[in-house]
């Protein structure tokens, strides 16, 4: 089965990573010219920043085997069609990756979004039929390092979590296939046979949660979880998502999810800046309208109050929109 990863930075690369580090066959598709060129000579540098006796190290090992493509058009010239295509874009940047890719989509290939935030699902139904869209989200810490070097900061526990939104055949071989080479490839990654958008709803409130409040305090997870104040805007925020997704069919509690959820998140990770902070350091536009952006447009479709959710989607955005005039 030959997947193609659309969108190859920093976590997509670590999703490849892992796929690749398991058996399979997979080509990378992404812009930037001097990451593929390197992946394509050199092979991809894969580094996991584990944690073990509340120490870090790192285990690196460089994988071969990559076939790299700065376009679509180009794999399509030297792959033909592909079984399935995982987008690993920015959210905001999924509906473009979907209409570029299609030279290498062919009529039964399989569409797979592994990106972080809500109406993922949505955007890939504007152009697939529900019997050909796997969804789902991975619980990892990713990064470049340069070009062809990528790190996986794994949280601990279940690292990711995918199925079909409808299971029939061919989307459960997909499914098969990635579980069976995430898991040989060292990403402790589950086939949600039943419910995925449980799983969904989980890390969208994780990173909506550690994500939009350490990119606004500018503070490691830890460092906000132990001030009384961030750990006030932290346990607010699952509050209000768990309340949306409740309402949206999705019954989540919040203090378990506190109890358990965010505390393994708090102990596995809690030395590390999440990724929308790696936006802020590099000036890019953060994920934040398909995060809190989109759980507080939800609640007011239910009416829901989302007060916290709210202000930070409203600082984010302004914060992001001004990094040139920041002292």
């Amino acid at each position: 089965m030959k997947f193609a990863m659309y969108g190859s930075g920093a976590a997509g690369s670590v999703f490849a990573s892992y796929l690749r580090n398991g058996g399979a066959d997979i080509i990378l598709i992404d812009r930037y010219e001097e990451h593929m060129k390197k992946i394509a000579e050199e092979g991809m540098t894969f580094t996991i920043h584990l944690q073990e006796g509340g120490e870090y190290h790192d285990i690196t090992k460089v994988l071969e085997g990559f076939r790299t493509y700065t376009s679509a058009e180009a794999a399509a010239a030297a792959e033909g069609k592909v079984d399935a295509i995982i987008y690993m874009t920015k959210a905001t940047q999924l509906v473009q990756a979907i209409q570029d890719s299609q030279p290498v989509v062919g009529e039964d290939t399989v569409a797979v979004s592994l990106i972080n935030g809500l109406g993922n699902d949505d955007n890939l139904l504007k152009f697939y039929d529900r019997g050909r869209c796997i969804v789902g989200s991975g619980v990892l810490g990713t990064a470049l390092r340069g070009p062809g070097h990528c790190v996986s900061t794994p949280a601990g526990g279940v690292q990711m979590n995918f199925g079909g939104i409808v299971r029939n055949e061919r989307v459960d071989a997909v499914c098969e296939e990635m579980e069976k080479c995430y898991r040989a490839g060292g990403c402790d990654a589950y086939w949600r046979k039943d419910d995925i958008y449980k799983y969904i709803w989980k890390k969208v409130i994780v990173n909506s949660t550690v994500n939009t409040v350490c990119y606004v305090l500018r503070l490691k997870i830890g460092e906000v979880e132990a001030h009384p104040a961030g750990q006030k805007l932290f346990h607010d925020v699952i509050r209000e998502a768990c309340a949306v997704a409740t309402a949206r069919g999705t019954a989540l509690d919040a203090d378990e999810f506190i109890a358990h959820d965010h505390n393994d998140i708090i102990t596995n990770i809690g030395d590390y800046y999440p990724s929308m902070c790696q936006d802020a350091f590099n000036k890019r536009k953060t994920e934040i309208d398909v995060l809190n952006g989109k759980i507080a447009e939800y609640g007011k479709e239910l009416g829901i109050p989302t007060p916290t959710c709210d202000v930070l989607s409203t600082i984010v955005r302004a914060i992001q929109d001004n990094y040139d005039k920041q002292f």
